[in-house]
């Protein structure tokens, strides 16, 4: 992939700043609205994101935003996984439609963000793109239960209250997208759905065995 950030970042920088303050708008506020605001925010962010690189002509940066529009669609799986099967995640309702009850559609949009992020400023680099992904994906765990957007449950090891398990697996989330993202980049719409639900297929396989490795064979190792 050609490095983006070799291109003028100003108006992307904008629409991140937006996504900020739109953000904490919307978390100030009660349930319902709360839950309605969080997903006018991240649909507003989104489709500003998809917007202006298309508009300043920023091919790469329009490819990656379509692409982890993508994944972030079928990151709701995982979720929902984790939360209706595994039980080791907690969505508050706080507001706004939800997916069988369990997720808020909000999701749907939420990971463009970091994941966007996490490989433009790698340039691309698999390797980089997880060590970014590692740290952006700590820090949202680290807030979320304070923000009231998700929580950790059940028996999982922990540290500062972010569940141990996920940070290698959305390590390797980062690497898959910017893994999958170099092939498909070129690709007509099809591949690019094959390839994002395939990255969100691995990142499902690599949650259900940290946690195993982690919070269930962990426990019994130290047991």
């Amino acid at each position: 992939m050609t490095t983006p950030l070799r291109t003028s970042l100003r108006p992307i920088v904008a629409v991140h700043a937006a996504l900020f303050v739109g953000g904490a708008v919307a978390l100030s506020l009660d349930a319902p609205a709360q839950g309605w605001g969080v997903l006018v925010c991240v649909v507003a962010y989104v489709g500003a994101l998809l917007w202006v690189c298309r508009s300043t002509r920023q091919v790469d940066l329009f490819a990656l935003a379509a692409f982890t529009t993508l994944v972030s669609v079928f990151q709701v799986l995982p979720d929902w996984v984790l939360a209706d099967l595994v039980g080791t995640l907690r969505f508050p309702d706080t507001g706004g439609p939800r997916v069988d009850d369990v997720i808020p559609l909000a999701m749907a949009a939420m990971w463009v963000a970091p994941l966007f992020a996490s490989v433009a400023l790698s340039g691309g680099r698999p390797g980089r793109a997880a060590l970014l992904a590692g740290l952006v994906f700590f820090g949202a765990e680290l807030l979320a239960p304070t923000w009231g957007l998700w929580e950790p449950t059940g028996d999982t090891h922990r540290f500062l209250g972010v569940a141990i398990y996920v940070v290698p697996a959305e390590a390797a989330l980062g690497w898959a997208t910017a893994t999958a993202f170099a092939h498909v980049q070129r690709c007509r719409l099809l591949p690019q759905v094959g390839a994002a639900l395939a990255v969100s297929t691995f990142y499902l396989g690599a949650l259900v065995l940290a946690h195993f490795l982690i919070d269930v064979a962990g426990w019994r190792i130290t047991a």
